[in-house]
């Protein structure tokens, strides 16, 4: 944790926002990365995203089930769905939204700390990001066509 605190205030002291993660494998830090978002100008560009690149690429698979992830902060929903898809032995932060809440605050439009979390649990109609489903069966041929080429 103690690396993740140097590597998110050195990103601040940088221009950069306060968070950071570091991906560990048998006492290796294996991927590291502060939030670049601001430097890059990427939404997607957090420091849990970035640091699991970093060590899926170093450590060839997608799979981080061998690993620990430390957080500064809890992670978003992009950063938990990727924490989900990669599977680490286990993940420990140390400061939650209502920790930093007080001295942190985005600039996104469908994005404040206090209602962006139950914007999941709404049905797609009444959720502030417009959203509509369009069914078009051709879509479902691209997964049939993978099921056909991945039989096990």
């Amino acid at each position: 944790m103690k690396r993740t605190i140097e590597l998110a205030l050195k990103n601040v002291e940088e221009g950069g926002r306060p968070f950071a993660c570091i991906v560990v494998k048998d006492g290796e830090i294996v991927g590291e990365s502060a939030n670049q978002v601001a430097q890059t100008n990427d939404p997607t560009a957090h420091a849990e995203i970035l640091a699991i690149r970093k060590a899926c690429k170093k450590l060839q698979t997608e799979h981080l089930t061998d690993c620990d992830i430390y957080i500064l902060a809890s992670p978003c929903p992009m950063c938990l769905g990727a924490l989900y898809y990669c599977s680490p032995r286990k993940v420990e932060f140390i400061t939650t939204r209502e920790d930093y809440a007080p001295y942190y605050r985005d600039d996104r439009k469908y994005f404040e700390l206090e209602t962006f979390y139950s914007e999941y649990a709404k049905p797609i109609k009444e959720r502030r990001l417009p959203m509509f489903y369009t069914k078009n069966s051709k879509g479902i041929d691209v997964y049939k066509r993978w099921k056909e080429l991945n039989k096990r």
